[in-house]
C-alpha cells in the first residue's frame, strides 16, 4: 500500500500526470481508502512542492506541472471522496478583480489551494464585486483576490467594502495577492492576509481556516 502512495507522491513531484492517474487507480484497486490517497499521497506532495518552490529549487513551470499532475489524480479520486463524505478544509472563492484579465497567478493559486484540500470556486477574471459577495453567500469561507495591475488594485478595496456592506465580513477570511500588491496595502484595505505567491497563498489560507 505505502509503495503506491509513495509513487503517487513522487509522480506529483515529477509532474507526471499520466503516472499519477495510473497510480491513483492502482491505489483504489488495491483497496486503499480515498482519504488516505488524498492526504498521504497528494496533499503531502503539494506541500513538498510548495517547500521546494520557496527554497528556490522549483520555479513556476515546475509548480504548474506538479499541480496539473495532482489534478489528474484528483479527477479520478473526487467521486470516491464524495462517496466517503470527505469534507474539504474550507471553501475558497478565488478570482481576479474587475478590470484585470490576468489569470496565470490566479490559476496557480487555485491549483495549490486545491492541492491543500480546499474546495475551489474559481470565479475567473474581471470579476465584479457582487460576484464575490454572492460566492460568500453560497458558502465560501475564504476569498482570494488577485490583481496584476496597479490600476486594478483599488478594486480589491472596493470588493472588500462590498462584502462589509453586505454584512458578511465576519463570516470569511480575505487574502490578496498579485505582483504589485504588498502586505502594507493588504492591511490598508482590510484584508486578513497577503501572499506573495501561490505556495504562500495555500499556506496562509490553511492557517486562517485552522
Amino acid at each position: 500500500m505505502e509503495t503506491t502512495l509513495q509513487e503517487i507522491h513522487e509522480g506529483i513531484l515529477d509532474g507526471d500526470a499520466n503516472a499519477v492517474a495510473e497510480k491513483v487507480q492502482a491505489a483504489l484497486d488495491e483497496g486503499i481508502a480515498a482519504p488516505a490517497i488524498l492526504n498521504e499521497g497528494m496533499i503531502t506532495a503539494m506541500a513538498e512542492v510548495g517547500r521546494l518552490f520557496e527554497d528556490g529549487e522549483y520555479f513556476v513551470p515546475e509548480m504548474l506541472i506538479a499541480a496539473r499532475a495532482m489534478q489528474s489524480g484528483l479527477a479520478l479520486l473526487r467521486p470516491y471522496l464524495v462517496a466517503a463524505d470527505v469534507k474539504p478544509i474550507g471553501v475558497a472563492a478565488i478570482g481576479t478583480v474587475k478590470g484585470d484579465l490576468h489569470d496565470i497567478g490566479k490559476n496557480l493559486v487555485v491549483m495549490m489551494m486545491e492541492g491543500a484540500g480546499f474546495e475551489i470556486k474559481d470565479l475567473g477574471t474581471d470579476v465584479e464585486s457582487g460576484t464575490f459577495v454572492d460566492a460568500v453567500r453560497d458558502g465560501a469561507n475564504i476569498v482570494g483576490l488577485s490583481a496584476l495591475l496597479t490600476t486594478t488594485m483599488p478594486m480589491m478595496g472596493k470588493t472588500i467594502q462590498a462584502i462589509v456592506d453586505a454584512g458578511l465580513r465576519d463570516q470569511i477570511k480575505i487574502i490578496v495577492g498579485g505582483a504589485p500588491v504588498t502586505s502594507k496595502f493588504a492591511k490598508q484595505i482590510g484584508a486578513d492576509g497577503f501572499a506573495s505567491d501561490a505556495s504562500q497563498a495555500a499556506k496562509l489560507a490553511k492557517s486562517l481556516v485552522g
